[in-house]
């Protein structure tokens, strides 16, 4: 809800604006001197300020220096009945957005105001990167059986929007470290009627608790020391589009409850202020932890939980999606190429051997550093296996050889005679033999190819419809 401060010595027409206003869903205050402006503003700043120019004691040009001087984003529109074009020229020059003169006329008063907080928010916006979400769900590359699905999923997801177009259900992605998360948030944006709204993302591991606050609810000015302005918080610039909380769980509980109102409620207070205005945004929040350990630990609040798990996407990792590999090595390659000036580079068989023996424990973001590593250093038309440098050890493992460590070689045995038994067990079938180790068919299969565990073809063939859990 906007807010509209009414400096007029006139209390019919003062009293008739902000009745007029308050019909239209702002709130408004009126008080009768330039004076008592500045406090009022001083103590809760308003969206908008409607400025008489003659007024008893201060007039509305000196009013206006001495506002924009305490805070230079206010948005001042002077009223006056003495109209003149020098006038109008003093006071824009001291820094008020727009002039009107009386008799006003409401219909295009409340325009001008409307404009105002417009101009405000958007100004706002710009600072914070807003193209990233540009690109699709077609930017999500690869055709495993687990990617066709959660591509479909997300198209699914994104539409979800209630008929009123206000506070869409939260979505929850989670999937290990380097999964692609952030890219999902951003195609989720770019899919939902949202798209022409803003995109706004915050790390909540990489911000301290103490300006995380600030940081997502805002801040009045002398709010804390250090306060010297007002400072719109990302929940508030995230209005009409996407908020992405990113490592979620890594919020400190005491911050999850203010969360957790906002979400209920709708409604948002900057820190300092007594006034609550409505948001409508869209959460969107990514985890590579499981909540509910984190739940059972004491470190997250359980409500909170529940009201971001309302709709949920589970990224599969790299490693579980067949295929996938080379077509994104390609993908990074002919990037990375073009950037650099390499391009038409490609790679030889035993490199894309390397890459698809590989586990990925750092999944797509690990694979995309080790191309770009790759294309760096390597010299010639082609990439090579002694261009990939991939850790030994877990390279040497991926591959059956020998691996340097003792113990990796017989954890490595050992998993592959548990894999063993649960197949003569289920007599070959698949699914019960993951049931029995309590991992995915997908898992499973990675493995069996992994240690070359020998199965009929028909077996080891990916079943239809194994995709993503949502």
């Amino acid at each position: 809800m906007p807010s509209l401060l009414i400096i007029e010595d006139e209390a019919p027409l003062a009293k008739s604006i902000a009745r007029y206003v308050e019909h239209h869903g702002w709130k408004a205050q009126v008080v009768m001197s330039a004076e008592a402006g500045l406090e009022c503003q001083a103590a809760a700043p308003a969206d908008v300020i409607l400025l008489d120019f003659n007024l008893p004691g201060m007039n509305g040009l000196a009013a206006t220096k001495m506002l924009i001087a305490a805070d230079p984003t206010c948005r001042i529109v002077m009223l006056t009945g003495q109209a003149s074009v020098q006038l109008a020229v003093d006071v824009m020059k001291a820094g008020a957005a727009d002039f009107l003169t009386k008799p006003v006329v409401l219909s295009e008063l409340k325009m001008v105001l409307g404009k105002q907080v417009e101009l405000a928010r958007q100004r706002t916006q710009l600072a914070y990167p807003q193209t990233r979400h540009a690109g699709s769900v077609d930017r999500l590359v690869g055709e495993s059986a687990q990617m066709v699905a959660l591509r479909a999923r997300i198209r699914r997801i994104a539409a979800l929007e209630p008929a009123d177009k206000v506070n869409p259900p939260a979505l929850l992605i989670s999937g290990e470290t380097g999964s692609g998360k952030e890219l999902i948030a951003m195609a989720c944006h770019a899919e939902s009627p949202r798209s022409n709204g803003p995109f706004v993302e915050i790390n909540c591991a990489a911000i301290p608790a103490n300006m995380l606050e600030s940081e997502l609810f805002g801040h009045e000015r002398g709010a804390f020391t250090g306060a010297h302005g007002r400072k719109l918080g990302l929940i508030e610039v995230a209005d009409g589009g996407t908020l992405f909380l990113d490592e979620v769980a890594e919020m400190h509980i005491d911050l999850q409850g203010k969360l957790l109102k906002v979400l209920d409620e709708k409604k948002l207070r900057r820190l300092g202020s007594v006034n609550e205005f409505g948001v409508n945004v869209r959460v969107i929040a990514a985890t590579n932890r499981s909540l509910q350990q984190r739940v059972e630990q004491g470190l997250f609040r359980a409500d909170l939980m529940h009201r971001l798990n309302v709709v949920s996407l589970t990224v599969v990792p790299l490693r579980e999606r067949q295929g996938d590999v080379t077509l994104l090595a390609g993908h990074f390659l002919k990037q990375i190429g073009q950037r650099y000036g390499k391009g038409g580079l490609a790679f030889t068989p035993d490199a894309l051997k390397a890459l698809n023996d590989y586990e990925w424990p750092g999944n797509v973001r690990q694979l995309r550093n080790t191309i770009k590593q790759a294309v760096l250093v390597g010299e010639g038309e082609t990439i090579g296996e002694q261009d990939i440098m991939l850790p030994a050890v877990a390279r040497s493992a991926a591959t059956g050889g020998a691996s340097s460590l003792e113990g990796d070689a017989s954890l490595d045995l050992a998993e592959r005679d548990l894999i063993t038994q649960a197949l003569d067990q289920s007599r070959g079938n698949i699914s019960m033999a993951a049931r029995r180790l309590c991992v995915s068919r997908a898992t499973l299969r990675y493995r069996i190819r992994r240690h070359r565990l020998t199965l009929p073809a028909e077996v080891l063939k990916p079943e239809q419809g194994e995709g993503v859990r949502g």
